[in-house]
């Protein structure tokens, strides 16, 4: 976010956020323009962009309409295509976490299994990239992502005022909130990931205002990904063990992953226990005020 696109006292904050949706835009047609980036980080990248994009559609939701949702819900769409192409290599990545941390574990896996399994989830991957990275997919994010700068281009938020702003952001603060488990030991898999999806649009959110709380914003936003990144480890478990069931390609270890992922997960459970509890501790109002009373003290300086 550069300094024309950052949101200011004294900036009006609708043109402000039409130029971040813009940027966010831009960002994503960049990514899938660059030729110095292999297929996998391209997925990765631009399931990133769209997170950021969607929750900003989301926040903007009573100010859009149902032109934005439409929007929303064909970048969820596009996104759902590409998770597929993910799925491989965060396995993967999940699997690296579950190895290490139980490396001490009488539960560990013995390294020949470790190469097994992670040979299997390679050729996956390959697989993956090859039937979803297309170049009708590529063709369909293009087109969408033009579209969609055509729409920013047309936005009026000229009335749109900080609180405004405020009321938005707090009410993604209290979805995330409400969506924190009330028994975190026995917690199911769709509730974590429920929290999760809640949590990452809060995350993207706060961004925009990291300029009016200096340092404290951007620290309240290294909690926050700390927090996404715990319940993202835990889902992508969830895969790995999903890959592990029954007829699915790495049934044949079900036995000897279950307790590695399961050891894994109840580390990342207790972790995001403690992050969440502290992050969400305030209730929306307290939370709203603050939003104001920072704005306010930006604006009078």
């Amino acid at each position: 976010m550069d300094d024309q696109t950052a949101l200011n006292p004294g900036q009006p904050v609708g043109s402000v956020l039409r130029g971040i949706a813009a940027d966010a835009l831009r960002e994503a047609q960049s990514i899938l323009d660059d030729s110095g980036r292999d297929a996998t980080t391209k997925v990765h990248d631009i399931r990133r962009a769209l997170k950021r994009w969607r929750a900003l559609l989301r926040m903007l939701r009573p100010h859009l309409g149902e032109a934005g949702e439409a929007l929303r819900f064909q970048a969820r769409d596009l996104a759902r295509r590409l998770t597929v192409a993910r799925d491989a290599q965060s396995s993967i990545d999940a699997l690296e976490d579950a190895v290490e941390a139980c490396r001490d574990q009488p539960i560990a896996l013995a390294p020949r299994s470790v190469k097994a399994i992670k040979a299997k989830l390679e050729a996956l991957k390959q697989e993956n990239e090859r039937n979803i990275w297309t170049e009708e997919i590529q063709k369909n994010l293009s087109d969408y992502l033009t579209a969609a700068a055509w729409q920013v281009s047309h936005w009026n938020f000229d009335t749109l005022t900080f609180s405004d702003l405020a009321d938005m952001l707090t009410t993604t603060y209290r979805r995330a909130r409400r969506a924190m488990p009330d028994n975190w030991d026995k917690a199911a898999g769709e509730t974590l990931h429920d929290l999760r999806r809640r949590v990452v649009e809060h995350r993207y959110q706060m961004e925009l205002i990291e300029p009016v709380w200096p340092r404290l914003g951007r620290t309240w936003i290294d909690e926050v990904q700390r927090l996404r990144n715990r319940l993202g480890k835990y889902q992508d478990l969830e895969m790995l063990a999903a890959k592990a069931e029954p007829r699915q390609p790495l049934a044949r270890w079900r036995a000897k992953l279950a307790p590695v992922i399961a050891h894994r997960q109840s580390e990342h459970v207790k972790a995001s226990r403690r992050l969440a509890t502290r992050l969400f501790a305030e209730s929306p109002g307290a939370f709203r005020r603050r939003l104001e009373a920072l704005w306010d003290a930006q604006s009078g300086d």
